[in-house]
């Protein structure tokens, strides 16, 4: 347990951004884990859509900085990859 007043005000902002951090990490891991299986079922338009809003949830997240940048960019490119894959087939 922290004895000093300004450790002890540190760690109530620590638990305050770990909890804010949960829900944009939590939800760009629903977002990443719905694009990919829209990606692995070949329907074209859904995985599209799918695709955006996990892009738009990583993009988010890095802004946030939850997230590296360039860790976001990294499973962007990933999953843009993808779906210019599943594109070309179709």
């Amino acid at each position: 347990m922290a004895n000093l007043k300004s450790q002890i005000k540190r760690n109530r902002q620590n638990e305050k951004r770990r909890l804010r951090n949960r829900v944009y990490h939590g939800s760009t891991r629903i977002a990443v884990k719905n694009a990919r299986l829209a990606l692995e079922s070949g329907n074209l338009e859904e995985a599209r859509e799918a695709t955006m809003e996990a892009v738009s949830r990583l993009d988010k997240a890095a802004q946030k900085s939850v997230i590296h940048r360039k860790n976001a960019s990294r499973r962007k490119g990933r999953l843009m990859k993808k779906l210019a894959q599943l594109e070309k087939e179709a």
